[in-house]
């Protein structure tokens, strides 16, 4: 049967604020992460772009890349992504839309027996059933029924409405950034989250959240659908990037990968495949979604812009990873270095590191991206 928590989404009226969101904190509220001035100027700039009559997505874009407070992640990331319109009197509407259109799809796709189920469907059911569990690990929360139950929907949902793709393993470890952000705003903001805390969210608060995931997954994956067709050649076409990358950037380094027969496919083919959330925990992953989600685009009106930039700098971003490493690397065997690519020595991080990466990472998209003949001739 149809879960409290979905169906509850249908119901919901005037609850909440009139965009469906947890209501936009005072930045007085916020914990000051860096000098209270600065940190200060920097909520009321997000507080003031979100609360505008029409929101200026371009500024956003330029404030978001360097991280987005964590109060204003959720809208800022829906704005991005184009599923919120920036015009703040239609954004009610659109979300009551969107939120009852997920809603009313679940019992169409996925609250039905197993005798109603082609032997595809069961086969990819079964699949996101082993897979669900294994999302995002780092966080707690992903270890509760009731998240498993919404991950298992949603990933079901999107692969039957997406046949030419249907679902690949990677993409349940896309979903899970969207709903630790969403469901963020309804947990303790100032102390790690615990599976019990699931259990305080109202459900339709859950509901609401489980929706918004799907929508901007759809919008996310729709940017690059090609990584999850057949043989995946947008992520083949990613790792071969990286490879004339390297050589570009890092000669000895891709002389020392080549003479010892390591392959870029297999360490970089799960890099692409699941964008480092293998990599990182859940936190740092969400401080570099922000970068990428500021190059992703805008809303429908700015369609020749959207997405062309994320899967970019993802690539420029495992460039500026892997020549972190590069002395290390120079001075391990083929195995040792499998070992140590497959299990990176990211534990200890804090924004800090990956906010360094990042900024590395667009240098090597300004030098680069613009440069393929460069590429082409030094490999």
């Amino acid at each position: 049967r149809l879960d409290a928590s979905v169906t509850a989404v249908l119901e919901v009226g005037e609850q909440g604020t009139p965009t469906g969101h947890a209501a936009l904190p005072s930045p007085r509220s916020s914990s000051v992460a860096l000098t209270p001035s600065l940190e200060q100027q920097r909520l009321e700039k997000f507080q003031a772009l979100l609360r505008s009559d029409v929101v200026d997505l371009k500024q956003l874009r330029c404030s978001s890349w360097s991280g987005i407070p964590a109060q204003y992640r959720a809208m800022s990331w829906q704005l991005l992504l184009g599923y919120l319109p920036p015009n703040l009197e239609w954004r009610a509407a659109t979300l009551q839309r969107k939120r009852r259109e997920y809603c009313e799809s679940v019992p169409q796709y996925f609250d039905i027996s197993d005798s109603e189920r082609t032997e595809y469907q069961r086969k990819t059911l079964h699949q996101i059933l082993i897979d669900v569990p294994r999302t995002s690990t780092s966080s707690a929360i992903f270890h509760h029924e009731v998240v498993q139950r919404a991950l298992e929907r949603v990933l079901y949902i999107w692969a039957l409405r997406h046949p030419a793709s249907g679902y690949v393993q990677g993409i349940n470890d896309l979903v899970a950034p969207f709903f630790m952000v969403f469901l963020s705003d309804y947990l303790p903001p100032d102390r790690p989250h615990c599976p019990e805390d699931v259990e305080r969210v109202p459900p339709f608060a859950l509901a609401q959240v489980e929706a918004d995931s799907f929508w901007c997954l759809s919008k996310l994956l729709d940017s690059i659908q090609d990584h999850y067709t057949f043989a995946q050649p947008g992520i083949q076409r990613m790792v071969f990037k990286l490879k004339e990358l390297i050589a570009r950037i890092d000669a000895k380094l891709h002389a020392h990968l080549i003479e010892n027969n390591l392959h870029f496919i297999q360490f970089a083919f799960r890099w692409m495949n699941c964008l480092l959330m293998r990599e990182l925990s859940v936190d740092l992953i969400l401080r570099v979604w922000d970068t990428y989600l500021a190059e992703y685009g805008g809303f429908e009106d700015e369609a020749n812009e959207i997405g062309d930039g994320f899967a970019v700098l993802h690539v420029y971003m495992c460039a500026a990873l892997l020549v972190r490493w590069s002395e290390d690397l120079q001075r391990m065997d083929l195995e040792e270095m499998l070992i140590f690519l497959q299990h990176l020595p990211t534990s200890g991080w804090s924004n800090k590191d990956v906010g360094e990466l990042l900024s590395q990472a667009y240098v090597f998209k300004t030098l680069y991206h613009h440069s393929p003949s460069h590429l082409l001739n030094s490999s």
